[in-house]
C-alpha cells in the first residue's frame, strides 16, 4: 500500500500538543506537507502526520483513486502486477536462510501480487486489504485468498509463521494498535517482514521537507531502522536481518510521483518515460527488516 482524502487538519496550531503515537511523548510541528502538519516527538524523535480525525480515514485514502489516480498513489496499480509479483519472490528467497515456506499473512495485500510471488516460492496464506475492489481482484483473478478489511478488524484468521507488512506500516493511523494485532496473529517463534521508508537516509535528509515520502494523508509515519526496531520490541519481536531492498517500479508510477512533487520534472519525465517500463529504484531511502518473536 501507500492518497487523497481530507481527514487531516489544515491548522497546525490545534495540533501542537499531539502525543507521539509510539511513546506518548510531546510533539512539535516541523513543517506542513500538502496542508498537513508533520510533527516530531520531542522524546523519541519519531515523525508523524497530524490528523484531526481518523474515523473513515482508511476508506477515504485507499479508495479507487489511490490505485488509479496517480499523485502519491499509483497511476495504474494493476499494470504493476509482474513487478510486484517478482518483489514477493525476491523477498521469499531473501528470508529463506531464517524461515522457509510456511503460512503467511500479507497486510495491505491490495490485489495480492506480492502474496502471489511468495506462493510461487512455496508459501501459503491470506491477504488483508481495505479496498474491496482490489481484494476481489486477488480472489477472482489470481486465486489468492485476500480478505477485505484492515489488520485490526480482520478477526480470527488463525496464526501465521510470517506476517508481511511491505510498504504498509507508514500508513497505519495507530501503528502500536496495528503491531499489537500483528503480534496476536504471529505464532511463537514467528516472523515479521517489514519494508518501509527511512527518514534517516541520506536522500530524506538532503531533500528535507521536499522528500517525496512526506505525502500525507497517505503516508502518516516516518520511521528509522532504530525506531521501528524499538516499536517492534514492545511486542517481543527482535531484529534478525535487514538491509536495503532491490526494488523496481513502473514508469507510469515514477512519473506520477514526480508530478506530485514537481510539475515541471513530472512533465519532462512524462514525455521520456514509457508507462510500462520497469525502472530500478535506487532504494537508498528504503529499508527492510526481518524480526523474530522471542
Amino acid at each position: 500500500m501507500v492518497p487523497g482524502g481530507s481527514s487531516g487538519s489544515r491548522s497546525t496550531g490545534r495540533l501542537r500538543a499531539v502525543k507521539c503515537p509510539l511513546c506518548g511523548g510531546a510533539s512539535a510541528v516541523r513543517f506542513e506537507a500538502h496542508g498537513y502538519p508533520v510533527l516530531r516527538c520531542q522524546a523519541c524523535g519519531h515523525e508523524f502526520a497530524g490528523l484531526s480525525q481518523t474515523e473513515g480515514h482508511v476508506e477515504r485514502t485507499y479508495s479507487g483513486s489511490y490505485f488509479h489516480g496517480g499523485a502519491a498513489g499509483y497511476a495504474d496499480y494493476l499494470a504493476e502486477a509482474g513487478i510486484l509479483r517478482d518483489h514477493g519472490r525476491r523477498y521469499a528467497r531473501l528470508i529463506r536462510p531464517w524461515r522457509g515456506p510456511g503460512r503467511m499473512l500479507d497486510v495491505g495485500a491490495a490485489a495480492g501480487f506480492i502474496l502471489r510471488g511468495f506462493a510461487d516460492e512455496g508459501w501459503t496464506g491470506i491477504g488483508v486489504e481495505p479496498n474491496a475492489v482490489m481484494a476481489r481482484h486477488g480472489r477472482e483473478q489470481l486465486g489468492i485468498d485476500v480478505r477485505q478489511g484492515t489488520l485490526e478488524s480482520c478477526g480470527e484468521l488463525g496464526q501465521f509463521d510470517l506476517v508481511s507488512m511491505i510498504q504498509v506500516i507508514a500508513h497505519f493511523a495507530d501503528p502500536v494498535a496495528a503491531l499489537g494485532a500483528a503480534a496476536r496473529l504471529t505464532r511463537p517463534g514467528g516472523y515479521w517482514l517489514i519494508e518501509t521508508w527511512n527518514r534517516a537516509s541520506w536522500t530524506a535528509r538532503m531533500f528535507g521537507k521536499n522528500w517525496h515520502e512526506y505525502s500525507p494523508p497517505s503516508v502518516l509515519h516516518w520511521f528509522t531502522p532504530g525506531s521501528l526496531e524499538q516499536a517492534a520490541a514492545r511486542f517481543g519481536m527482535r531484529r534478525v536481518a535487514g538491509g536495503r531492498p532491490g526494488k523496481w517500479i513502473a514508469g507510469g508510477h515514477a512519473v506520477s510521483l514526480l508530478k506530485h512533487k514537481s510539475r515541471v520534472l513530472g512533465s519532462v519525465a512524462e514525455r521520456l518515460v514509457p508507462d510500462r517500463l520497469a525502472i530500478p529504484y535506487p532504494a537508498e531511502d528504503l529499508f527492510w527488516m526481518l524480526l523474530r518473536q522471542g
